[in-house]
């Protein structure tokens, strides 16, 4: 018994030693543009888009596998194992794409720091300059262990959601009954709003971080199912948090017709309709959710161009040994910060156009990703399944067509 005891306890280190990328990578999905699009969400569709939830999660977590399987297998990121299979051309291309919807997404991010903290009370003039120069210096003077649990902590902070879900008290029987029933509208707004929450909750960055982040930490194949399992918790919990986000805001905010277009919007809403403490709640749950993406996103950057380019990178790295990859990402962090400075910027309009653009870049990473976990050359026996290469080739084929209906249904409106 004594030696069971102590197998199970190894067992359990091991798997908190790997645990980390899976997770984290999962809840960056919840960002401020995630929050905002959920919020938007619950509001103007009531529970109607809760059974999709349920759909992306199984999706979340085959993909995230895959990336998951590829660093491990080959010890590269994402960007590097395009470089080598595809050359050049592609991979500027993917880069290019890449880089248009991190810096949406990352502006979004710093959006999201300056309207939870004025919310507070706190002016964008002095949050945004010092939470910028704060998560600069946490990965260009820390470790990864140190970066990564500090990206955890962040993670645990998402219980506010759940809190400010039940304050709400919503009609459970009701919602349980909406999670597993289909709803779809051929208009466009709810075509983009339908793309938004697949492009916030399965993001391309997502992939290129977890990837990178895997083959960072060095996780051996041995220690594979770990780190799977890693993934499924992830994808379970970030879309948990989805839900009550959705749930919150169509408890209090559809129910009494109360229009918002932001989270912060839907934070103040939450105040008369479901107490202070939900709002609060709400507002930490924001900037928290905020700062973990602001943080992830420019380091997402700077992984996927070193590893395109050959260069050096890995947050255990000094600016001598990979200046490259600390200059993209210090780049990109006053980039993001200085455009939430600018004067009569509309953060809730970048918000939901990096949303909807990562819903439209998806399939394009997914079709790529799916050619190169199938190449025996690079994944030898650990290619993909028929059933995993099934779901994830669906997933990119109903973007497709939703990305379609989306154009069609804004230039052709009298075809719906």
């Amino acid at each position: 018994m004594k030696i069971l005891g102590k197998l199970k306890r190894r067992k359990l280190l091991l798997f908190l030693s790997i645990l980390g990328p899976g997770i984290i990578a999962a809840n960056a999905g919840n960002d401020a543009g995630g929050i905002a699009t959920y919020s938007i969400a619950g509001a103007h569709e009531g529970y109607k888009l809760l059974w999709l939830l349920f759909l992306i999660t199984l999706v979340l977590a085959v993909v995230q596998e895959m990336s998951a399987r590829m660093g491990v297998v080959t010890g590269k990121g994402l960007a590097d194992l395009i470089r080598e299979r595809f050359g050049v051309k592609v991979t500027i291309l993917t880069m290019i794409l890449l880089l248009f919807g991190n810096l949406t997404v990352t502006v979004s991010e710093f959006a999201g720091i300056a309207a939870s903290l004025e919310l507070f009370g706190v002016s964008r003039y002095i949050s945004i300059p010092l939470s910028a120069i704060l998560i600069w210096a946490l990965v260009v003077k820390g470790s990864y262990r140190v970066v990564e649990r500090v990206m955890l902590f962040f993670c645990l902070i998402y219980v506010s959601y759940i809190i400010s879900g039940f304050l709400a008290k919503p009609p459970w029987l009701h919602v349980m009954t909406q999670l597993v029933t289909p709803n779809f509208r051929y208009d466009s707004k709810f075509i983009t709003l339908f793309i938004a929450v697949i492009g916030t909750t399965i993001t391309p960055w997502m992939q290129f971080y977890l990837q990178s982040a895997v083959a960072d930490k060095g996780i051996k194949g041995e220690n594979y199912n770990y780190a799977r399992l890693d993934v499924y918790v992830g994808s379970f919990i970030t879309d948990f948090i989805a839900f009550f986000i959705i749930v919150a805001a169509a408890a209090t905010l559809y129910v009494n017709h109360v229009d918002i277009n932001s989270a912060s919007d839907a934070a103040l809403a939450l105040k008369p309709l479901a107490g202070k403490y939900c709002s609060i709640l709400f507002a930490i749950g924001l900037l928290n959710a905020s700062i973990l993406s602001a943080l992830i996103l420019p380091l997402t950057t700077a992984y996927a161009l070193s590893e395109a380019f050959g260069w050096e990178s890995g947050i255990d790295k000094k600016f001598k040994e990979a200046p490259q990859f600390l200059s993209f990402y210090t780049i990109f962090i006053i980039i993001g910060a200085l455009f939430i400075l600018l004067p009569n910027l509309d953060l809730i309009l970048i918000m939901l156009f990096a949303q909807t653009i990562n819903g439209i870049l998806l399939p394009i990473i997914l079709i790529i990703m799916l050619i190169l976990i199938n190449d025996k050359s690079i994944m030898g026996e650990h290619v993909n399944t028929r059933f995993l290469n099934i779901v994830t080739g669906g997933m990119a084929g109903v973007l497709i067509i939703l990305t379609i209906l989306l154009i069609a249904s804004t230039f052709f409106p009298d075809l719906f």
